[in-house]
């Protein structure tokens, strides 16, 4: 049987992690943060498409993607994804 590659390098991230709070870390701390990265890409993607389409344009530039940039990294500061925040 075949294995599949892994998603995301689990013991790198837990490393990241735990080097920039500098505290212990759980189990699943490393899928949290994968899918807070993941839900960001995807509303960062969701606003740039709107972004271009609002402009005319038929595909998403980078133009597109560093002018919603802000709004998204904003709306994780606030807390929008909080559903996944850990206790």
């Amino acid at each position: 049987m075949a294995t599949g590659k892994k998603s995301y390098p689990r013991a790198t991230l837990r490393k990241i992690v735990k080097a920039h709070s500098r505290k212990n870390v759980s189990r699943g701390v490393d899928s949290l943060v994968y899918l807070n990265y993941v839900l960001f890409i995807e509303e960062l993607m969701q606003n740039a498409t709107r972004k271009a389409r609002n402009d005319g344009e038929k595909h998403i530039a980078a133009k597109d993607i560093r002018k919603v940039t802000m709004v998204c990294l904003h709306s994780v500061q606030w807390g929008t994804f909080a559903k996944l925040t850990i206790v």
